[in-house]
Parts: structure tokens; C-alpha cells; sequence
């Protein structure tokens, strides 16, 4: 089963390079066909630059641009059209996100069987390292407000790092979502749609370089939006978007 690694970047020259061997080292120790599709969302320094300089030393990296609209949610939705392999993860750009995390999302989805393979930070065995305070307390307050709406277990829907089949980014389509709130339009119609999934702990780091994309006052609503879309989704819908 051939593993697609989408990858959105904006203005990340001093984080790309570092992301990009770190999983290309954590890939070259195991046989799993794959391929790191990055979709560069119009940056305006030299991460384009360094993706070229990279082209050689990575063989199963490619790189597209996406030349416009741009924004996070768009970056990977371009990739989620483009990508080659029969399941796909979303990570991001400034290694954040655990490539050996990743191997083992691979090996539990064939394991299991399942459809989806969720991160999650806050389980026994999940890891943050230098995550910010504040940035912390409104992840916890936001994933406890969508666990009570969706009634769901699951406790990290916000974490964008996750793992699917190729069959559920088809079947969560149409997709809406242009920002960060994207993370979590695709695991909910995931659960609301009747895919399978199963949960594991991984871990996260704050970026060396540079600063989060992410603008917290911004996507409040945004992410509410979201939210009541899934949640009139599955109780309005009669089940008509199950697979």
C-alpha cells in the first residue's frame, strides 16, 4: 500500500529542509512505497529554492505550487487532489509532526484494518514539547467543546496529523474548509460517514524557526462553522453520506 505524505508550506525556508530529510532518513530505515508530495502555497521567500536543491537527495519527494487562493485549508485540499498513493497523511512543514509517529500510523492502519488512523497528544503515551500555555489551554477548551457537540471519544480533533485511505478523502468530499479549520472537517465526516478508525499517541514539538501560521483569533468562528456543518451533518442527513 503506497503512503502519500502532503505536506503545505508558506514561507517555511528555514524549517522545509530539516522536515524533509528527518522523514526521508525515518523512511529510508523501513519499506514502505512512498511518496512526499509538498504543495507550496505561493511562498514569498526561498522555500520553493530549497525544494529544488532537495530534488536530488529526496527521490520520492515532488512539489507543486498552488498559485492561488491560498491559506492552509486550501494548500491541502490542492494536495488531496494530487496525490498518487492509496492512503495519504497530512504533516506539516516545520516538524512538528514525528515521521516515526507516522511509520506507526501505517503499520496500525494495516494492522487493524481501519480506514483512518488518528494522532492524538493527550493519551497516555503522547508527547508535547514546549508546547505554549495559552495555545495549550484553547486546544483543550476547543476539543472538549467538539467532543461534547459530536459526542465522540476523541479528544485531538484539531491536530491536523492524521492518516487516510485514499477512499475517505473521496468520500468526505466535498470539501469546505479554506483555513486550519480543515483539520477538523475531514476526521468528523470521516466518523459521521461510517469509516473506521482507530486512535494512537504521537507526539509534537514546536517549531525551531520562524512563526505558527495559525492565528488563534481568527479561526474561532471559522472552526464554529465547521463544527455545526458536521453536527447538522449527522443528525439531519438520515445517514445519506454513509459509505
Amino acid at each position: 500500500m503506497k503512503l502519500s505524505i502532503v505536506i503545505p508550506a508558506y514561507n517555511e525556508e528555514e524549517s522545509i529542509s530539516e522536515t524533509l530529510l528527518s522523514i526521508h532518513k525515518a523512511f529510508s530505515e523501513v519499506k514502505i512505497e512512498h511518496e512526499i508530495l509538498v504543495i507550496n502555497d505561493n511562498s514569498k521567500d526561498g522555500t520553493l529554492n530549497v525544494l529544488e536543491s532537495l530534488k536530488e537527495t529526496i527521490p520520492s519527494l515532488r512539489y507543486e505550487t498552488n498559485q492561488g487562493p491560498n491559506g492552509f485549508g486550501y494548500a491541502i485540499r490542492y494536495g488531496l487532489e494530487r496525490f498518487n498513493g492509496d492512503c495519504v497523511a497530512i504533516m506539516m512543514a516545520d516538524l512538528s509532526d514525528s515521521p516515526y509517529d507516522l511509520i506507526k500510523f501505517y503499520t496500525t492502519m494495516l494492522e487493524k484494518n481501519v480506514d483512518c488512523v488518528f494522532g492524538s497528544r493527550w493519551v497516555k503515551g503522547g508527547k508535547v514539547i514546549d508546547y505554549p500555555w495559552l495555545k495549550k489551554i484553547i486546544n483543550r477548551i476547543a476539543n472538549r467543546i467538539v467532543r461534547v457537540i459530536m459526542r465522540i471519544k476523541y479528544d485531538d480533533t484539531t491536530n491536523a496529523f492524521k492518516l487516510y485511505k485514499k477512499e475517505v478523502i473521496q468520500g468526505v468530499q466535498p470539501l469546505l474548509s479554506p483555513h486550519f479549520n480543515l483539520t477538523i472537517e475531514i476526521p468528523l465526516k470521516a466518523i459521521i460517514r461510517g469509516y473506521t478508525y482507530e486512535i494512537v499517541p504521537n507526539s509534537w514539538t514546536n517549531r525551531k524557526y520562524g512563526e505558527s501560521k495559525l492565528k488563534i483569533k481568527e479561526m474561532g468562528s471559522r472552526y464554529f462553522f465547521i463544527l455545526m456543518y458536521c453536527f447538522i451533518e449527522k443528525h439531519f442527513s438520515r445517514g445519506d453520506y454513509k459509505k
